[in-house]
């Protein structure tokens, strides 16, 4: 593995399973960044994973780990409740930051990090790594230069039953810890707001990549057998129509995927599941030459993809990529829109949308 002679220096707050299934391996990963700082309010889980993976610094408290001069950056990747609030103390300190998804948990919330991060120059990304995908990038390219004017957009994300047979031997030994800082209440109790929250919010900003920004949805819930599903009708601002087919789990295989029509062409794609670092199967087909196009897999490692992504952006002046402030904001947004037309039947317009799913 070959490192870069400069290296964005990174602290990453949270010690939990996300951190410890992906951003401290692609911090280390990385051929442009190191993990320079571990911070957790629990001290054992924060030691124990210093002790793993030799970061310079260890804290365990997050001020503590803003004020050192060698932090550049840092990932915040805790409960979505904490969100906010972190990534305001993060911008205070003058750090540009990597927030994992969704950005918060209210639409105003949301607006206000907004507000506070206009009055800056900093990089601030959201870990929709997603977009990082091989053949999500080659899609995005095709609808870009050679697809026209879209006509529709169909995406679906089925999350399995069997989800966890296939990640647990994917994923490392998850550690944790009894000192481990939650939110008030057990968010995941509402089971239909945290699985809206945390798996269609992945769709809501691959649609909005492929697609374009939505400007309103009329949703459908149907509840049984401990499973949601979600139909939901999509108008673009480009105004091709959209639909979005959430099924969380299905009683199956682990399922995502996209269809693009468009004038001089279409896009098809399926994802696997992330940890298994493989690149989506994508298929454009080009009315130009009569071809059918797919991109070779390639490195797949999103997680590290995003970091490497974000540090570009930061040290090169590279164009951001990865989902900004806009994106997020605009994604809490389209949820939120989902799960109020989902509860009255009607067609809700992002732009009216207030509160939280």
């Amino acid at each position: 593995m070959q490192k870069n002679t400069r290296l964005l220096r990174i602290g990453v707050l949270g010690a939990g399973p996300i951190s410890q299934s992906a951003h401290f391996d692609a911090c280390r990963k990385a051929r442009n960044a190191e993990l320079y700082a571990i911070c957790d309010a629990a001290p054992d889980l924060a030691d124990k994973m210093a002790a793993i993976h030799e970061p310079r610094a260890v804290y365990y408290d997050f001020d503590a780990m803003l004020a050192d001069p060698q932090v550049e950056a840092v990932i915040i990747g805790v409960a979505d409740q904490f969100h906010v609030p972190l990534c305001q103390r993060a911008i205070a300190a003058r750090k540009h930051v990597l927030v994992e998804k969704p950005l918060g948990v209210t639409v105003e919330e949301c607006e206000s990090l907004r507000h506070q991060l206009s009055d800056t120059q900093l990089v601030f990304q959201i870990g929709t790594n997603r977009r990082f995908d091989p053949g999500v990038v080659f899609a995005h390219q095709f609808v870009r230069e050679e697809l026209g004017q879209m006509l529709s957009f169909k995406g679906w994300y089925y999350d399995s039953t069997l989800r966890y047979t296939m990640t647990d031997n994917l994923q490392p030994l998850i550690f944790t810890s009894e000192k481990a800082r939650k939110p008030e209440g057990n968010p995941k109790a509402d089971r239909r707001r945290y699985l809206l929250t945390t798996h269609a919010s992945h769709l809501v900003d691959l649609a909005r990549l492929l697609a374009g920004e939505i400007v309103s949805v009329r949703a459908r819930l149907l509840e049984k057998f401990g499973a949601f599903c979600w139909f939901v009708d999509t108008e673009f601002a480009s105004g091709s129509l959209g639909h979005l087919d959430i099924h969380l789990p299905i009683r199956g295989d682990f399922e995502e995927g996209f269809h693009i029509s468009g004038e001089m062409g279409s896009v098809k794609g399926r994802l696997y599941l992330p940890w298994f670092h493989k690149a989506s199967e994508v298929e454009c087909f080009s009315v130009r030459d009569r071809q059918y196009r797919r991109p070779l897999g390639e490195d797949a490692y999103t997680y590290k993809l995003q970091i490497e992504a974000f540090a570009s952006t930061i040290l090169d002046g590279a164009p951001q990529y990865g989902s900004t402030i806009d994106d997020g904001v605009a994604a809490m947004r389209a949820l939120v829109a989902i799960s109020r037309s989902a509860q009255s039947g009607e067609q809700v317009m992002l732009r009216d949308v207030s509160g939280g799913v």
